[in-house]
């Protein structure tokens, strides 16, 4: 029997990969599939990215020693607008805020579709 990698972590330290999970191909579908048949793969992967969004950002601002006043403050905007950009529920995010989010922890903002 084959087994195929199912995920793939990057450590963040010095990106060596290495595989966390397998799935058998021949054990039928994937989970992607299921949450299509509930209905639901496209609330669960914006959870997901956002969720990825929200811990990167706090990574940036660990490093740099940055509060979520100071960070509100280069964004001009409040605090609790940070509070939001940190919260993996909430999903609604435009591309501009993104950027302005980028330049602010003085990072660059890359989107691809994959």
């Amino acid at each position: 029997m084959v087994y195929k990698p199912h995920l793939t972590w990057y450590d963040n330290e010095n990106l060596s990969g290495f595989q966390v999970n397998h799935m058998n191909q021949y054990s039928g579908s994937n989970f992607d599939d299921f949450l299509e048949e509930e209905g639901i793969l496209e609330e669960v992967s914006a959870r997901a990215l956002k969720r990825l969004l929200a811990l990167q950002l706090q990574d940036a601002m660990r490093e740099q020693k940055l509060t979520k006043t100071e960070l509100a403050a280069r964004l001009h905007t409040s605090r609790s607008q940070v509070d939001r950009l940190l919260d993996p529920n909430n999903t609604a995010i435009t591309l501009e805020v993104l950027e302005r989010l980028a330049r602010a922890i003085d990072k660059r903002l890359i989107v691809e579709f994959a």
